[in-house]
């Protein structure tokens, strides 16, 4: 994907990260592909911005393969909660984020975005204990893991952001980057995360590297191994003369 052409797809676009994804991809000059379980949500995805939407479980490698036909890039918010793993089994961020990095692969795709958590991996202390178990008895957090390796693993320029708590509050514009695992501590609004993501893509010292984020407000004790990130803006379409 280049600066200034390119399709970019949001996988998990009908959530609430995805959908403020959407809003921060709305002026650039990038096809944006929104995919999405849910079919009902076609509509309002076209109103956020999507120029695409295409209706998949990615949990089905065939829908994961074809949601990453003709894409360069991806952003991934995808998640599930404990509730549906009971009922599903399989975790969408494990096994879905294993197909969408396979299918990603397969098919070209220059450049991938995920959302993981504070939580994973090296950075399991920065989540309290009683979420951690929670978590890790739903078996989220293992899942996460897998899929962060199997991005690792492939041949693809990636960034994994793992945020802290997230919150619906206003984006603050005040992130905290830490690399390291147990790094920084927290909660940070959706808005920022999805402006992190989508920087993400066109930062290219972000390239095959593993961040944790919280807000300033939101920072929990004493960071550590902050990191200083020069993001790049997103590419806005050129007003007509």
């Amino acid at each position: 994907m280049t600066r200034k052409r390119g399709r970019v797809l949001v996988a998990g676009a009908a959530g609430r990260t995805g959908r403020l994804v959407l809003d921060a991809l709305a002026d650039s000059p990038f096809v944006v592909r929104a995919l999405t379980r849910d079919s009902d949500a076609k509509d309002a995805l076209r109103a956020n911005g999507a120029d695409e939407v295409v209706v998949g479980d990615l949990l089905d490698p065939d829908d994961a393969r074809e949601a990453v036909l003709e894409v360069d890039a991806i952003v991934s918010t995808v998640g599930a909660s404990a509730s549906l793993e009971t009922i599903r089994g399989d975790i969408v961020d494990g096994a879905g984020v294993v197909n969408l990095v396979d299918a990603a692969t397969a098919s070209g795709v220059q450049r991938l975005v995920l959302t993981s958590s504070i939580g994973v991996g090296d950075s399991k202390d920065g989540l309290p204990l009683s979420v951690r178990a929670i978590l890790t008895a739903a078996g989220v957090l293992s899942a996460k893991q897998r899929g962060e390796d199997r991005l690792r693993e492939a041949p693809l320029d990636h960034t994994i952001i793992r945020p802290g708590a997230l919150t619906d509050a206003p984006a603050t514009d005040d992130v905290l980057v830490g690399e390291g695992g147990d790094s920084v501590r927290g909660s940070i609004p959706r808005a920022d995360v999805a402006n992190v993501l989508v920087k993400s893509l066109f930062t290219t010292s972000t390239e095959n590297r593993t961040f944790e984020i919280v807000s300033r407000p939101g920072l929990r004790g004493r960071p550590d191994r902050l990191v200083d990130v020069h993001w790049h803006s997103v590419p806005r379409v050129e007003p007509a003369d």
